[in-house]
């Protein structure tokens, strides 16, 4: 292979690794030892024409429409900010608003499909976002993960205990949301039927991969909580640490009082402790939720008993999978956990 076609190849392994691979334009700089504009040169000559643009001495066509910087200039908003910071009111990066703001910030007009192939170029998806609080208050996450937890964890040694992060979810049957078939160019229109139907349910994950979990029959409160901590105690055969967000019915006089009970108990004592408020993306049982909402979401689900024989099915699915249980533990929110254990 002759240097111009060494470079050539050069080229295209890096703009493969963006578009097809969707790795991120940092990393590709940093491991083909390119300058970051260098690389938004090579995705605007792909993207003015094709693989072969990328060739060493390749004869520039038609004039290209965006500029590497107008393209860096793209990537560096969709990744680096929302809608929020050029003045629109939506927080979701969307086509139009996309299309809205080339032209109003850089005087590039395109159309969506146009767009939509800039994003793919530049390595780009549409992803369902993560939520996080307004109320969230970072500087109470970093006292959590680098004090709090770890104290958590030396408690644990000391009593053998197993930490148990535990959440409840409301499973409803409005609640699914995903693809209908329809007339084409009509949007279908779905009447409430007004015979909605829902299950309350409240899991515990541990990290070594252990789930248990209970159905809740009404609203869940002090009293059904420290059930379902007893079930967790009689499972695990002896004292655990339960870590839970902050629902009104986990700081209740109620449920504080067994705790203070629990600390003589010959069956092993049953601690409790708090997440960050608002932070539920800290806590992997969160994951135990996603994970079997979003398989319910694919089922046919006519009746609440339908409904409720499909989810125990699901749950103890997840139940005997450990790894899939071991895997929320490895989610970037969540990692701080193994980092902190080994």
């Amino acid at each position: 292979m002759t240097k111009s076609e060494a470079r050539s190849q050069r080229r295209k392994e890096a703009v493969e690794a963006i578009i097809l691979r969707q790795e991120p334009a940092y990393l590709v700089a940093r491991i083909y030892n390119i300058p970051y504009r260098t690389l938004f040169d090579w995705l605007s000559r792909y993207r003015s024409g094709g693989w072969d643009a990328l060739k060493e001495g390749h004869r520039k066509g038609r004039k290209r429409k965006l500029s590497a910087e107008d393209m860096k200039w793209v990537y560096d908003a969709v990744t680096m900010g929302s809608p929020l910071n050029y003045q629109f009111e939506f927080c979701l990066w969307t086509l139009n608003i996309l299309r809205e703001m080339l032209f109003r910030e850089r005087g590039i007009r395109l159309s969506k499909a146009s767009v939509s192939r800039l994003l793919k170029h530049l390595g780009l998806s549409p992803q369902r976002p993560i939520y996080k609080s307004y109320k969230q208050d970072p500087r109470k996450i970093e006292p959590y993960i680098n004090q709090t937890f770890p104290d958590i964890t030396r408690q644990a040694k000391e009593l053998n205990a197993q930490i148990y992060f535990v959440d409840e979810a409301s499973v409803r049957s409005d609640s699914h949301r995903g693809l209908t078939w329809g007339k084409r160019g009509e949007t279908p229109v779905i009447k409430d039927s007004g015979g909605r139907f829902g299950l309350s349910v409240i899991s515990g994950v541990t990290p070594r991969g252990d789930m248990r979990f209970r159905f809740i029959e009404g609203r869940m409160n002090s009293n059904r909580f420290i059930q379902f901590l007893k079930q967790l105690r009689g499972d695990t055969g002896k004292s655990i640490i339960v870590i839970v967000d902050n629902a009104r019915y986990h700081h209740s006089k109620e449920t504080q009082n067994f705790i203070r009970a629990q600390e003589s108990s010959e069956k092993g004592k049953i601690i409790m402790a708090f997440l960050p408020p608002y932070s539920p993306e800290l806590n992997p049982d969160e994951q135990v939720w996603n994970h079997a909402k979003a398989r319910l979401s694919k089922l046919p689900i006519a009746s609440k008993d339908a409904m409720k024989n499909a989810l125990i099915r699901i749950l103890r699915s997840i139940q005997k999978n450990k790894s899939l249980v071991k895997s929320f533990f490895r989610m970037k929110d969540t990692r701080y956990i193994g980092e902190i254990l080994a």
